[in-house]
């Protein structure tokens, strides 16, 4: 089943929606970001044989009166109707919520379906079918397919064996769909057949999908070829490579901040909880007009500089549900002259300015603020269209008067830029000394208000601007030739012995890589798992314009070395202060590559003593980047005697030293931590084919063991394994492996 709801309840109804943002309800083989599977007596198949189109499709097997059940973590009553593929015998549909539901939809209403091929259903909430009544303007948030008395089969799966790799020190994971026989899997290891000791079945219990059994062969994994026959005619044949080695010392370590583990705007409080989010920002350009009088804002330059109700809501709301959802908060002040003054305004009107190159689709009397040409239009717009006025007064107003407090108040966002990205309310380039004026002015306000609060600034967008303004390089001629954050760093302290108080606490960036990596070919994926050695690596020359520039007067610029590089200048220009990367990206957030991308930078950043980072923006909680933040923190159900797992540090507390033999971390990455006495290790293959290592001083024993990618798929795979030795142990190709001591 493929399904989506309609947005817009305009006529022509058709026309209508394909003009307007639909929404994903199910898409290939998991509910879409946002839906929860709430489902009773039915068993469901979240990646069935497609008899449509795609790569998969859901099928269910009910009950009598029992019924496949999607909830969304939001509501829906805005959306036009709901559009779905069926196949199976006659059921019935309805929405609820909590404590209302709409009438009955007998799918018999519908004419031509069949139980042997998908036939597209629509259903308009403003004439439910059969009587015409509209849904109505309830709060609704679920859809219900429920079975009759008789019980309801969709689709009939096809028995498949997907895939079998190597993992680990003795294990074949299979995944599978449909009744396979697993009986008929046997397993040769260089020619000779091993025996299958012990097999064990998981599903995903929040995102089902395929299933994966993990087959324990009776001896551990070896170089050479290993043939795994499946079924009839199925065959996985793997050259497993010679070992690597390297070794760990679990009594030298590094206390990691827990804080690392932290996302841009959350969606919910089960998506904090899912993935173990322990920082949640409100932050990105927007916010800089956001005005907490009405939680109105502005898109900028993002959207045709209009005024909007802030999508996250009211401010302190926001604050409020995420701490309750075990979260630290980062909220963002504005700190430019302006906020906006409502939900509808805009900046560029095309009745007062008519040549600009392009215009808001669904408000054409909104333009971007440029000529054909690429330049601004001129003269500058008055902000008093779009905007209201803006003060420290009215900052610790506001401040002051939060019910939900938060732990670190970030000093606006990206503002040496706001010249592009708020042209509107202020087309002047801003200097170094405007941009520390700025940060001084409101950091003062905020901790006079919040006393206990933690400030993070200045939030600098990327690598050219933590060196120079959008002035230019005329600016830093004129403060003694330095670049900007040690310029900056050197003013805050200066500033802190000046009147006895700190009023920077975290030296805040914003980073994301720069290589281009948009052909998502073989080459740009293999640049793409390189490019976290920017995070730490001195030797690593960027592939990126970056190497061939010249116009910072930083030691070794030809190297990012972003962490190492940040701290010492911490150390040599304000002592004490941390280190927060407030925005931060993968480059690619649907592709395998950047799940792994991003668990090698959550690795790194506990490794090298990142403070504070919140990936930028909302990663799909069932998408790889969601995956990278399961791997290390995320929800662990009750599984063969495990306890479920409570959101603690559970990657450790303490990151351990590792040492490797090779130079490899372009197509390796591993970490290790230790809590309790207990070793966890996170391994990253980045390679196209299996690596297998040898690590000295890891614990023999029980293990529970989580992993994603490979030629399985993006799933959230789980099991427990016991490591016999460790002197030979694969990671499948493109895989990111968790293993923790039980």
């Amino acid at each position: 089943m493929h399904s989506r709801l309609r947005a817009a309840l305009l006529a022509p109804l058709l026309l209508a929606w394909a003009a307007s943002a639909d929404l994903d309800v199910y898409v290939d083989g998991a509910l879409a970001s946002g839906w929860e599977n709430w489902s009773w007596g039915t068993t469901i198949n979240f990646a069935a044989t497609d008899l449509y189109s795609g790569l998969s499709s859901l099928s269910a097997t009910s009950d009598a009166w029992s019924a496949l059940s999607i909830k969304l973590e939001g509501l829906f009553n805005t959306y036009a109707g709901f559009s779905f593929d069926f196949a199976g015998d006659p059921s019935a549909v309805q929405g609820t919520t909590d404590n209302a539901q709409s009438a009955y939809i007998p799918l018999t209403a519908f004419t031509g379906l069949s139980t042997t091929k998908l036939t597209t259903v629509v259903i308009d909430f403003s004439a439910l079918a059969p009587t015409g009544t509209p849904l109505g303007s309830g709060a609704w948030d679920r859809l219900n397919f429920q079975a009759l008395a008789n019980g309801a089969v969709s689709i009939t799966v096809t028995p498949l064996f997907l895939s079998a790799e190597p993992i680990g020190n003795d294990l074949i994971a299979i995944t599978t769909q449909g009744n396979v026989d697993l009986s008929t899997v046997k397993v040769k290891l260089n020619n000779a057949s091993v025996t299958i000791s012990n097999t064990t079945t998981y599903s995903p219990v929040d995102a089902p999908a395929k299933t994966i059994t993990y087959f324990t062969l009776a001896k551990s994994f070896t170089s050479g070829s290993l043939v795994i026959t499946a079924g009839t005619n199925t065959t996985f044949t793997y050259s497993l490579p010679a070992v690597r080695y390297g070794t760990i010392n679990v009594p030298n370590v590094k206390a990691i901040n827990p804080y690392i583990y932290g996302v841009n705007w959350p969606t919910s409080a089960s998506y904090i909880q899912h993935l173990g989010v322990t920082m949640s920002r409100w932050g990105g350009n927007a916010v800089t007009a956001y005005n907490p009088s009405g939680d109105f804002t502005n898109a900028g330059a993002d959207w045709y500089f209009e005024n909007r109700v802030s999508d996250a809501g009211k401010a302190d709301d926001w604050l409020g549900w995420v701490s309750a959802a075990g979260s630290k908060t980062v909220l963002t002040v504005p700190a430019l002259d302006w906020v906006s003054k409502d939900s509808t305004s805009y900046s560029f009107p095309k009745t007062v300015y008519p040549n600009q190159a392009a215009f808001d689709p669904y408000k054409p009397d909104a333009g971007n603020g440029l000529l054909p040409n690429g330049s601004y239009v001129t003269p500058p717009t008055d902000p008093k269209l779009s905007y209201t006025p803006w003060n420290t007064t009215l900052a610790k107003k506001w401040l002051t008067g939060l019910v939900n407090k938060p732990d670190i108040v970030n000093i606006d966002n990206e503002i040496e830029i706001a010249s592009s990205t708020h042209y509107d309310m202020h087309p002047n380039p801003i200097s170094f000394d405007e941009e520390l004026s700025r940060v001084i002015t409101f950091a003062t306000a905020a901790k006079e208000a919040l006393p206990n609060v933690k400030v993070a600034a200045p939030s600098t967008c990327s690598w050219w601007f933590y060196w120079t303004s959008a002035v230019g390089l005329t600016d830093n001629a004129a403060h003694y030739n330095m670049d900007f954050l040690p310029w900056f760093l050197q003013q805050m302290k200066a500033k802190e012995t000046a009147i006895g108080k700190r009023l920077l606490d975290y030296l805040d960036i914003h980073y994301y890589f720069q290589p281009d990596t948009s052909a998502n070919d073989a080459a740009a994926k293999a640049l793409r798992l390189r490019m976290t050695q920017s995070l730490w690596n001195t030797s690593y020359v960027d592939e990126s314009w970056i190497a061939t520039s010249n116009y910072n007067s930083q030691p070794n610029n030809k190297a990012v070395w972003l962490i190492p590089r940040m701290q010492q200048l911490i150390n040599q220009y304000y002592p004490g202060t941390k280190l927060s990367i407030g925005e931060w990206a993968s480059t690619a957030d649907g592709d395998i590559t950047g799940g792994l991308v991003t668990a090698d930078a959550l690795g790194i950043f506990g490794r090298y003593g990142v403070d504070s980072a919140t990936y930028w923006a909302t990663p799909d909680e069932k998408g790889p980047i969601g995956l990278a933040y399961w791997l290390y923190r995320g929800r662990v159900h009750v599984i063969f005697g495990l306890p479920l797992h409570t959101y603690g540090t559970y990657f450790g507390a303490n990151s351990v030293q590792v040492n490797m033999a090779e130079n490899i971390e372009g197509i390796f990455g591993f970490y290790a931590g230790v809590e309790s006495g207990k070793v966890s290790l996170v391994w990253i293959n980045k390679n196209t084919v299996p690596m297998a290592f040898y690590i000295s001083n890891i614990p023999t024993g029980k293990y529970f063991m989580r992993h994603f990618g490979g030629a399985s798929g993006n799933a959230k795979w789980q099991t427990t394994s016991v490591l016999k030795d460790n002197t030979y142990t694969v990671i499948p190709a493109y895989t990111a492996l968790f293993m923790k001591q039980v």
